[in-house]
């Protein structure tokens, strides 16, 4: 198959979906597949090269001006620039896809690809890897508009089959989208855990002057939807039982409420906040970790926190055991499940998981094999060639 993967977010870019449709695309030209990617420009990354035996394309892009807003993010359009829209039409005619396999419901090469689709009856599968939500009621009212009045329509039009990672990505689709479960296919995240088996590459706890402390490692960008205020109010619990513990908030910081909130409760001493960090640095980070909790607020469970289950590091999440379709997650013997935005339960998880550090390694090894049996690269992708598969079948 000719497959045509689409996202505006690509390494070196940092981000989860980012290298998703990295690994994606290599598991693809892998198998056989002639596959070219089309991204947006980013820093000084090249505008064309050949890398893990696929072509790929950075599209001229304007980056979102930071305005010292809660809703900042570090992202490109590729609209904003003349000519993409015949660049795109140019890339795929020469290109010729049998499949196109999107990134983003709301980036814009995902519509332009879209509106090539839909010209060319070309087949699309769309991975939804972020909802547009928000506790923030005007930004939650200014989400949903988009999703109703830009989204929606352009998704309506073109009509892609949905890549549903979870429950709630699920519910999402069908809610904002008016997708219906016929449009479904259900694969989860993948992760790549070779990229943890190897020693760290940095000394974290020296750098950072930890030594033997316990730590909690929180991975990923701080923004409103993954603020990590149960964390922060859990730690006078935590301290109050391990007094030496440390948190390290890994990211950058988009929303500081953490920050003010720590200083309130007068644990500010046992807050590191390290900004980003070159994703090699990931597994170090992971590897001086005695417990990684990254999505606590009931808003899913994302590539960071599989990431660290890969690597071997207890790990909490706030979902529920049918999160993942076709994967059972068992609270205590294959997870570590606490209630989404309840610092008590959190403080009560982390501290069974210090004072039991058997119990710890033994369901660090459970979550461990976990990925290893559903949410690696090499299963996700295979499960991604099966669905391109049959909607190529279909189409001819």
């Amino acid at each position: 198959m000719r497959i045509a993967v689409v996202n505006n977010f690509f390494p070196p870019r940092p981000g989860g979906s980012s290298h998703l449709a990295a690994g994606l695309a290599a598991r693809y030209a892998a198998a056989g597949h002639e596959v070219l990617v089309l991204t947006a420009a980013y820093q000084d990354a090249p505008a064309e090269e050949e890398r893990d035996g696929y072509r790929l394309v950075r599209l001229p892009a304007m980056p979102m001006p930071q305005l010292g807003l809660a809703i900042d993010f570090d992202m490109a359009f590729t609209l904003a620039r003349p000519g993409n829209l015949r660049r795109v039409t140019r890339l795929l005619d020469d290109f010729r896809p049998d499949v196109i396999h999107q990134h983003g419901q709301f980036f814009d090469l995902t519509w332009l690809s879209g509106w090539y689709a839909r010209r060319r009856k070309v087949p699309a599968l769309l991975s939804v890897h972020t909802r547009l939500e928000s506790p923030d009621p005007k930004y939650m009212a200014l989400f949903k508009g988009l999703d109703r009045f830009v989204v929606k329509p352009i998704l309506r039009r073109y009509r892609p089959r949905y890549v549903i990672m979870d429950e709630l990505s699920g519910a999402y689709c069908a809610k904002r989208y008016l997708a219906t479960r016929d449009e479904f296919e259900y694969i989860p995240v993948a992760v790549e855990p070779i990229r943890f088996a190897g020693p760290p590459t940095r000394d974290v706890r020296a750098d950072y002057g930890i030594g033997d402390d316990p730590l909690i490692v929180s991975l990923g960008h701080v923004i409103q939807l993954r603020h990590r205020l149960p964390l922060i109010e859990a730690l006078p619990a935590i301290l109050a039982k391990h007094p030496r513990t440390r948190v390290m908030m890994v990211g950058r910081v988009y929303y500081d409420a953490f920050l003010k909130r720590a200083a309130e409760l007068g644990v500010s001493d046992a807050v590191i906040s390290t900004d980003a960090v070159p994703p090699g640095d990931v597994p170090s980070f992971f590897a001086a970790a005695d417990i990684v909790a990254h999505d606590l607020q009931g808003g899913g469970f994302g590539t960071a926190s599989l990431e660290a289950m890969a690597s071997g590091r207890a790990t909490i999440g706030t979902v529920t055991e049918t999160n993942f379709p076709a994967v059972r997650l068992r609270n205590w013997e294959n997870f570590v499940l606490v209630r989404p935005n309840d610092s008590a339960d959190l403080a009560n998880a982390v501290i069974r998981l210090l004072d039991e550090p058997e119990e710890r390694e033994w369901i660090a090894k459970r979550q461990q094999e976990l990925v290893f049996s559903h949410f690696t690269l090499d299963v996700v992708s295979r499960q991604h060639l099966d669905v391109f598969e049959r909607m190529v079948g279909e189409r001819a």
